[in-house]
């Protein structure tokens, strides 16, 4: 496998754990919280979140063509992210070419995916959910590790 490759793994595999953390167990309502009549709701951003690694896929085959879903369940949504993001991994993982450069699928869909991840972790503070901050330098991120059974955390603090 290439550098390139292993590099992507890795930001997936980044992406399942920072992703894993800012959805699980949020509170029922949460999902659908909404900060400014302009804002999206955690529930649009997950979803949009399973849009963009859908999208890297497609990427990733040759065939870039963006769809948007219509939100499910919070759960659901979380099952789509990880699926999702096996998906994408185990398509990279594989010899068969890219149809855009590792660079590309990363400053696309995957970097979009992590801004938004952060969004949803901002969301569970305002909206009184607080995630744990976590030491991320010293979680144990694994490559290929993309679904929802993550490691737990190492050092996390307030």
């Amino acid at each position: 496998m290439t550098e390139d490759r292993a590099f992507l793994r890795h930001t997936l595999a980044t992406l399942a754990y920072r992703g894993g953390k800012a959805t699980r167990g949020a509170d029922t309502g949460f999902a659908t919280f909404l900060v400014s009549p302009s804002s999206r709701t955690p529930i649009q951003v997950l979803t949009h979140i399973g849009d963009l690694l859908d999208w890297g896929l497609r990427i990733a085959q040759g065939q870039p063509q963006w769809t948007e879903a219509i939100p499910g369940s919070w759960d659901y949504e979380v099952q789509r992210f990880h699926k999702a993001l096996q998906a994408l991994d185990a398509h990279i993982a594989r010899d068969e070419p890219l149809g855009a450069s590792a660079e590309q699928i990363f400053q696309g869909p995957i970097a979009d995916a992590l801004t938004h991840v952060g969004q949803i972790a901002m969301l569970r503070r305002v909206a009184g959910d607080p995630i744990k901050g976590e030491n991320y330098f010293r979680a144990e991120i694994v490559d290929g590790r993309v679904g929802p059974d993550q490691v737990p955390a190492k050092t996390e603090f307030n």
